[in-house]
Order: C-alpha cells, then structure tokens, then sequence
C-alpha cells in the first residue's frame, strides 16, 4: 500500500500543497462560497501536472483542506471530494489538515481534533490517509492507526518539544527501534538512566 512504499522508499516521494490559494486571504473573506470550487479546481489541476512528471516510483502525496472553519468555506465533504479527485489522478496519499486560510477563526482544540476528518476521508474515498492535529502521545497514535482512522499520523511541535519522540514512544509502546550506533549508550537498553527519567507505571 501507499504507506508501506513510503516507507521503503524514505524520501523517494513528494508531497503536493493542495490546500489552494492559502495566500489569498482577500478574495477568501471576500467569497468563500464563490471561491470553495476554484480553490479545489486548481489543487486537483496542480496535481495532475505534478503526477504528469512525478515517476509512478515515487510515492506522491497532497495536504488538503478538511475544513476552513468558517460559514461558508471548504467542509469535510469537500475534502472527501478532493481526496476522490487526487486519487483519480494518481496520488498515493492525503495528509488532511484544517484551517489557516481564514484569519482570526475561534477552533476548539483537543486531542486530535482534526482526526475525524481524515477518518472520514479514508472510509468514503479509500485513498491512504495522514491525520494530523494535536497527536501528541504515543498510545493517542497508535490509536489512531490501530483503529482505521488513518494509515499515518503527522507531528509537528511534539518533535520540537522531544526530538527523541519515537524512540520515547516505542519504549511505552514496547516495541523497539534501530539506533544509531552513535546513540546507543543512550538508549534504554544500555542506559539506566532512562528509567529514571522516563519510570514506567506501577
């Protein structure tokens, strides 16, 4: 599947911002509705050219919009449309965010608040998804992908805040990951200082 190539293939691949016109704040305050088809007209029109030269080897993806957060602009239907659209056309994959087109929206964060919108993306179009949006611990990942809701997750500020996360992860996880040999002495298996900083529960 999509995923699994990804992960043979390391950074053979790319990714399409497909959110469409995410710079013209004007003309979205000035009609959301008038501009939600050209928006995602010219995302899919912009994929197409790209799969065009993109070889089929590489893996090929595109971050669209599941929702602009505001009356009248892009909805979670839309968003299945796109996917439906870019998986026509050739791509492998979508990373299915929100917002960011609309200045000073009120959003109501949480635990992987965008989530839903990649779940229903994956169920209605069966192109692999990335669910991005407040994933922050290991087991809420996990989660995620274990139950279907998407096939990958994506983390931004949870790497900044612990560059170390995965292998932080598959220690509560209890799996394991390669190690540098450069980090070994640091890793769990070698170092006692790991649980001290990091205690597993009673």
């Amino acid at each position: 599947d999509a995923g699994h190539r990804q992960r043979c293939l390391g950074d053979v691949g790319g990714e399409h911002d497909a959110r469409g016109a995410a710079g013209l704040e004007d003309a979205v305050l000035l009609g959301l509705r008038q501009a939600r088809k050209e928006r995602q007209d010219l995302g899919v029109a912009l994929g197409r050219a790209v799969r065009e030269v993109v070889p089929r080897t590489a893996v090929l993806g595109a971050r669209i919009t599941g929702t602009d957060w505001a009356d009248g602009g892009l909805t979670a239907d839309d968003a299945v449309a796109h996917a439906a659209a870019l998986k026509a056309a050739g791509f492998d994959y979508v990373c299915v965010t929100g917002g960011g087109v609309v200045p000073n929206m009120k959003i109501a964060l949480g635990p992987g608040y965008q989530v839903p919108f990649a779940a229903k993306v994956r169920a209605e179009t069966g192109i692999a998804t990335r669910a991005v949006g407040l994933i922050a611990e290991p087991a809420q990942a996990e989660e995620i992908i274990a139950s279907g809701k998407a096939d990958m997750v994506a983390l931004a500020r949870a790497f900044l805040d612990d560059p170390r996360w995965p292998w932080h992860a598959a220690e509560k996880l209890g799996a394991s990951v390669p190690v540098p040999p450069q980090y070994a002495r640091a890793a769990a298996a070698q170092w006692p200082g790991a649980a001290m900083v990091r205690p597993k529960p009673a």
